[in-house]
């Protein structure tokens, strides 16, 4: 039996992505989906660092708001929702 997906996984997937693709370096996008652990990394290596690796926060952050943002909502809501895949 497939599962069926929530009617507010287009709209978390939509803003995952976004806050992904504009603030992801504070990962943002990371609490949104309920991933706290690889928020507060992500958001402490940015900050800790004074941005210095900021830049390779900004690029983990690009690739998962395009992926999030491309990824059907079938797929995303298994992957990140049900499996809880937190990184890519």
């Amino acid at each position: 039996m497939e599962n069926q997906v929530p009617s507010d996984v287009a709209q978390k997937k939509l803003i995952a992505g976004i806050l992904g693709i504009l603030l992801g370096s504070l990962g943002i996008h990371k609490f949104v989906l309920g991933y706290h652990v690889e928020g507060i990394i992500m958001l402490l290596v940015s900050l800790l660092t004074c941005g210095l690796a900021g830049t390779v926060m900004g690029i983990v952050r690009l690739i998962e708001g395009i992926i999030y943002l491309t990824t059907p909502d079938d797929r995303f809501y298994e992957t990140y929702i049900v499996n809880k895949r937190g990184w890519f």
